[in-house]
């Protein structure tokens, strides 16, 4: 059977006991996992000293999970049993190490997937992936301030009335990004300005691509205008949105996290809680601004076209 290892890292500013009680405790876990912010109403049973949990939900399905071996405040191992939506066994693991002030933190995971199928390695290796990292960043927060700032709330189906734009295309690696899209949307903020363009205040990002097997994406930042100008240049380009049915997810909290409603969206596309509408990219709206607003103020809502 295909075999899949994952191991992914992440400094937290906390000391190692502090961030090791959080790990080795499943109570703490419905705060932090990657899984579990994604669906209210999940069935947990925590056993009363937290070393073995059960859940069961519609889109995070069905499995159980117990600690095995721990080493206090070092190293963590565990037996994660997934029943549904296809039985299958990993071997779990976190290692909890000082580093300067804070702690490095990494968490393991060795696996195999159902011969059946083989296909799907690579694309379950970069999934879990970037779960693994969406919940050592929750965990973070967790450790660091003692709450998680990422807030979900589904908003379900409705209908997006369509704008106009102007955008410019931007394409990088998806952990490049952060620093791609802030120059991006400064050379667009900066032409708006200077040309004063009649804007209807919305800024967003349309994304054509995103590739988790190759770590690529492709993207237009954009803002809404009621007309485009005539002179744009340096990349700067005229498009709109159509109206359309969508499915969305509001998120208040750092950009950081953002890969939770989007991760949401997904899980409920594949559980065929709607059906994409392709022929529309997915979209991110910003309905504040960073420049006043504090960090774990922020709000976005992600959009996905329906049929």
């Amino acid at each position: 059977m295909p075999k899949i290892n994952i191991s992914k890292s992440l400094h937290i500013n906390a000391k190692p006991a502090d961030v090791f009680s959080k790990i080795n405790d499943y109570h703490h876990w419905e705060t932090w996992s990657p899984w579990l912010i994604m669906e209210e109403g999940v069935k947990l049973d925590i056993q009363p000293d937290g070393k073995a949990y059960s859940w069961v939900g519609k889109r995070t399905g069905e499995g159980k999970m117990k600690v095995t071996n721990e080493k206090q405040d070092e190293s963590l191992e565990m037996d994660l049993n997934f029943i549904k939506p296809f039985k299958s066994f990993a071997k779990v693991g976190f290692t909890v190490k000082p580093d300067g002030e804070g702690t490095n933190v990494t968490w393991t995971m060795d696996s195999s997937l159902p011969f059946f199928l083989f296909f799907m390695k690579k694309m379950m290796v970069a999934g879990v992936g970037m779960d693994y990292e969406r919940g050592l960043k929750m965990l973070k927060d967790l450790a660091e301030d003692g709450e998680v700032h990422s807030k979900l709330e589904e908003k379900g189906a409705s209908t997006y009335p369509g704008c106009k734009y102007v955008g410019v295309k931007g394409a990088c690696s998806i952990k490049g990004m952060k620093n791609d899209m802030q120059s991006k949307m400064g050379q667009l903020m900066a032409f708006s300005e200077e040309n004063k363009m009649n804007t209807t205040g919305q800024v967003f990002t349309i994304y054509h691509k995103w590739d988790m097997i190759t770590g690529q994406v492709e993207y237009t930042s954009a803002v809404a205008v009621s007309e485009a100008p005539a002179n744009l240049s340096g990349g700067l380009f005229a498009g709109s949105i159509p109206e359309t049915k969508v499915q969305s997810v509001k998120h208040t909290g750092t950009y950081d996290h953002l890969g939770n409603p989007w991760s949401m969206l997904y899980m409920m596309q594949r559980g065929k809680e709607f059906k994409i509408d392709k022929k529309v990219d997915p979209f991110e709206v910003y309905v504040n601004s960073p420049q006043d607003t504090a960090p774990n103020d922020l709000i976005t809502e992600v959009y996905f076209p329906v049929k």
